[in-house]
Parts: C-alpha cells; sequence; structure tokens
C-alpha cells in the first residue's frame, strides 16, 4: 500500500513504544522489545510477541529491550524496531518519508539525543524532532502550557522519572532520576528474595506490581498467590504476598522520586510555586497507576495531586498534538533552551 508522508508522533519509552498519527490518534502501543537468532541476527519478532518470550527463550534466541533507563543502550536493535513499528502503522511504501517526533527524557545527555535521531533518521524518517517528556505529558494532560502560569507534571515511566515545572511553553526546573517502574519491578525480586527466599522474574514482579502494588495504606489489604523458585531447596513454591509487603518493597524507589518532586520544587521560583499550589500537580506515566501514589505526593507536599485520565498514552497523546507545530520547528529539540544551546 502506497502511502503519502504522515506525521507520526512517537514516545520512545523503556518498557513501551506508543506511535501516534496525525488525525488517528495512538495507533500502536507495544512493549519495546525484540527477540532476534543469535546465529543469523535475523529479527523473528517484535514488541508484544517478543515480551511473551522474555526469559522463556532457548539458547539460539535472544529476547532483549534496547532501551534502558530512557535512553538507547542498543542502537542497531532499536533502529530495527522503530522501522518494525513504522511499517507497522505506514502499511509500507511511502511515497513520502514521514516526519517524526520522537520523546526523550528531560536529563537526555547531547550524545544520546543524537542517536535518537539518527535511529529515526535510519528507521525511514525524513526529519526528525525531539520533545521532552514532561512537556509532552502535560500537553497531553490538556495543560495549556503557553500560558505564564506554573504546572507541575510527575511522569513516571519504565526506566526515567521525569519531574518538571512548566510555564510559557519552556523548562523552569525539572529533574530526571533513573528510576521509575522497572526499579519498582526489581525491589519486587529483591524484596521477595531477601524476606520469603524465592526468586520470581520480571514479569511476575510487574504482575504483581499491577495487581496488588501500592505506595500508600490501602483501605483494604489486597492479596495475591504466586510462584517462583525456593532458594532453599531449588524447587517451585506457591506463596500468598499482600499490599502492605508491596508498600515496604517500594519503599527505596518511591523516596528517591518523592526527593526528586521536593528538590524541584525548591528550585522553582516563588511565583510558579504558588500557581502549581492552586493548580495543583500531575501525574502521568504507567507508573503513577500504581495504587495510592498521588494520594501519598499529596500528603508529603501539602498539594493537591491527580493523575492524568489517560495517563500511559499521556505522552505519546502531547506528542501527536505537537505535531501541529512542526512547521516552526528545527530539527533537534522542542525545548526553547536547549534548542540555543544547540544552535
Amino acid at each position: 500500500m502506497c502511502s503519502l508522508a504522515k506525521d507520526i508522533g512517537i514516545d520512545l519509552g523503556t518498557a513501551s513504544v506508543l506511535v501516534y498519527i496525525k488525525g488517528k490518534g495512538v495507533v500502536l502501543n507495544e512493549p519495546s522489545v525484540v527477540a532476534i537468532d543469535k546465529n543469523t541476527g535475523r529479527l523473528l519478532k517484535v514488541g508484544a510477541e517478543a515480551q511473551a518470550m522474555l526469559g522463556r527463550t532457548p539458547g539460539n534466541i535472544v529476547a532483549i529491550r534496547p532501551l534502558r533507563d530512557g535512553v538507547i543502550s542498543d542502537y542497531d536493535m532499536t533502529e530495527r524496531m522503530l522501522k518494525e513499528f513504522i511499517r507497522k502503522v505506514t502499511g509500507g511504501f511511502h511515497l513520502f518519508p514521514p516526519r517524526i517526533m520522537v520523546c526523550v527524557p528531560s536529563g537526555i545527555t547531547e550524545v544520546e539525543e543524537r542517536a535518537v535521531i539518527d535511529a529515526g533518521r535510519q528507521a525511514g524518517a525524513r526529519r526528525v524532532y525531539l520533545i521532552e517528556e514532561p512537556v509532552a505529558a502535560a500537553i497531553g494532560a490538556g495543560i495549556d502550557i503557553t500560558q505564564p502560569d506554573g504546572h507541575m507534571v510527575v511522569d513516571i515511566g519504565g526506566g526515567t522519572s521525569d519531574i518538571a515545572v512548566i510555564s510559557l511553553s519552556g523548562v523552569v526546573a525539572s529533574a530526571s532520576i533513573k528510576v521509575a517502574g522497572d526499579q519498582f519491578n526489581e525491589s519486587v525480586v529483591k524484596y521477595m528474595r531477601r524476606k520469603h527466599n524465592i526468586l520470581i522474574g520480571e514479569r511476575t514482579a510487574e504482575q504483581m506490581k499491577m495487581e496488588i502494588g501500592c505506595v500508600y495504606p490501602k483501605e483494604e489489604e489486597a492479596t495475591i498467590e504466586i510462584k517462583g523458585r525456593c532458594l532453599m531447596t531449588g524447587l517451585p513454591k506457591t506463596i500468598t504476598v499482600n499490599s502492605t509487603e508491596m508498600m515496604e518493597a517500594f519503599e527505596e524507589p518511591v523516596e528517591r522520586i518523592l526527593e526528586a518532586v521536593h528538590n524541584v520544587l525548591e528550585r522553582t521560583p516563588p511565583e510558579l510555586v504558588a500557581d502549581i499550589s492552586n493548580n495543583g500537580i500531575v501525574m502521568t506515566g504507567g507508573g503513577s497507576l500504581v495504587d495510592g501514589f498521588d494520594k501519598l505526593i499529596t500528603a508529603r507536599t501539602g498539594i493537591h495531586t491527580v493523575v492524568a485520565e489517560d495517563a500511559i498514552s499521556c505522552v505519546a497523546e502531547g506528542t501527536g498534538k505537537s505535531l501541529d507545530s512542526l512547521g516552526d520547528m528545527q530539527d533537534g529539540t522542542m525545548n526553547l533552551s536547549r534548542r540555543r544551546q544547540m544552535n
């Protein structure tokens, strides 16, 4: 099928990739996983099909996540994955290559930035533009960022948590820390090993986080039955875990995120802090869906906190909405302070 050029917005996340097409909305939401044959280097599966293979592959097949902590760790695989996703959504042959806007963490270095631009170009884009995650998240959450009014966004993804104060379309103060959904999973694995002497996989940890994970005391205790390998006997073992234990497991990564929120507030001009106090804090990203996160931030900061309506696709939606202003932009980031550095 031949298609005219489309403008595409991509939320290139550590855990999942979301693709937004102008006029259609979010058309693809798949895990950032690729499966390849080690012997031939052939790409076998991408996305959800590859994720099902994680931790379950024979010797010659390897399932990998090409992004770590919000940035590209395996350039070649990221490029191939992007190419595959773009092919899926555009249906193959293009008369004109698409223009692509990709989301990046606010703490990204110039080298990492260049890697994203090059991967996008190699994957078949005519031009690649970058937008910082908190800015995209704010736009996607329906905040009018062009006003001289301070808004705080806390975007907790898979690899990074981005906290930013936005006013007049720019980032006033921000922090990007490599503590997010993946670290929550790792904390659960470590906790189960330490407390119950049982070894569980990443997928089981993810399931526990989604089903009974919480960071603020629940009114009603929830439990889940999980299976893993007992470290004493080496045999399969089934145990029941409750939500209070999950709260204990999450303690360290949650504290680090709260610390980052506090630091950003400390660096924010007082006028904007007053605005944030009125407007509240908006949370986006998959990590913000962990039960009670908004209540915990409200309790710690005294500022009313809400989770955005469509937290997971917020960043992709915002990236998509920014496609309308592509004409005014040059290659590179959308944030003006960064653009000045790049000139």
